[in-house]
């Protein structure tokens, strides 16, 4: 596990204007699938609550239960169908050099005042675009409207994470330009969105000093399925009773390859490595 020391970076950010528009994203059903052979830009304007297979994980019953396997088989299938759509995306962006990352978090922890952050730093050096997941409103897409930058709402409804054919029809509306960053905010939840591929380049975990520093522990799913892991809030650690050390620790327990960033993303400490960290992957 490779530990970035906040200490050692500096403050960074300028102004930015953007005249781009911005589409709104639906919610939509899982009954089929498609690829990106007409490319993107296709808009979709739907905008309607959304079925959703649900992903459930058993307990095992104290009898043999039958139906457990058809529950077993169900989840494998929608798994497998959402590999193979996530497979399809990962070439589209690979294709053009876009470079897409997977937020996630519990709710909270400072994804979307990450992403406020970054878009104005990074305004006129690098093209950044928004997926964002959530299960209902358009509050988060608002306030990245507000930065200028242009982002797809995708409303889950009931659905505890993002996936891959919402991902696919997200870009299709967002049509982002070749060598250009496309940041997706997942549903806040350190559980289901560990479990589906999106198609993207790496799965960024946001975590925060205002959580408990054993979360790598009690999520290790979600922990070992990280490239990166960001320690958020570290400007309110004077005010809190959080065992850096500790959580540190958990991480390189349950994902030693990750790269861990300590970072606050309202005053600004650590973020030159984060964007050094984009700046690095965009046309790879």
């Amino acid at each position: 596990m490779r530990v970035i020391d906040p200490d050692q970076q500096h403050r960074h950010g300028h102004g930015h204007g953007h005249d781009d528009e911005h589409g709104h994203g639906h919610g939509h059903g899982h009954g089929h699938g498609h690829g990106h052979d007409d490319g993107p830009g296709h808009t979709h304007d739907v905008d309607h609550a959304h079925g959703h297979e649900q992903v459930q994980t058993l307990v095992a019953p104290a009898e043999p239960d039958p139906d457990r396997g058809h529950t077993i088989a169900l989840e494998q299938l929608v798994l497998a169908r959402n590999d193979e759509l996530a497979q399809r995306n990962r070439a589209w962006l690979t294709g053009r050099g876009i470079l897409a990352v997977n937020l996630m978090s519990s709710p909270g922890a400072g994804k979307t005042t990450l992403l406020e952050r970054t878009i104005t730093d990074l305004a006129g050096e690098l093209p950044v675009s928004v997926v964002e997941g959530d299960q209902e409103t358009l509050l988060d897409a608002d306030r990245i409207t507000a930065t200028g930058c242009r982002v797809v709402q995708i409303n889950t409804g009931a659905g505890c994470h993002l996936d891959a054919e919402m991902v696919d029809r997200g870009l299709r509306t967002l049509a982002p330009p070749a060598n250009s960053v496309v940041l997706i905010e997942n549903v806040g939840n350190l559980v289901c969105p560990a479990l589906f591929d999106l198609g993207e380049a790496a799965k960024i975990v946001i975590t925060s000093t205002t959580e408990g520093a054993d979360k790598p522990l009690k999520y290790p799913q979600m922990f070992a399925s990280a490239d990166l892991v960001i320690l958020n809030k570290i400007d309110l650690l004077p005010y809190l009773r959080f065992d850096v050390s500790a959580c540190l620790a958990a991480i390189g327990r349950v994902n030693p390859r990750a790269t861990v960033l300590q970072l606050s993303a309202t005053e600004g400490t650590g973020l030159a490595v984060w964007y050094d960290w984009l700046r690095s992957r965009v046309g790879h």
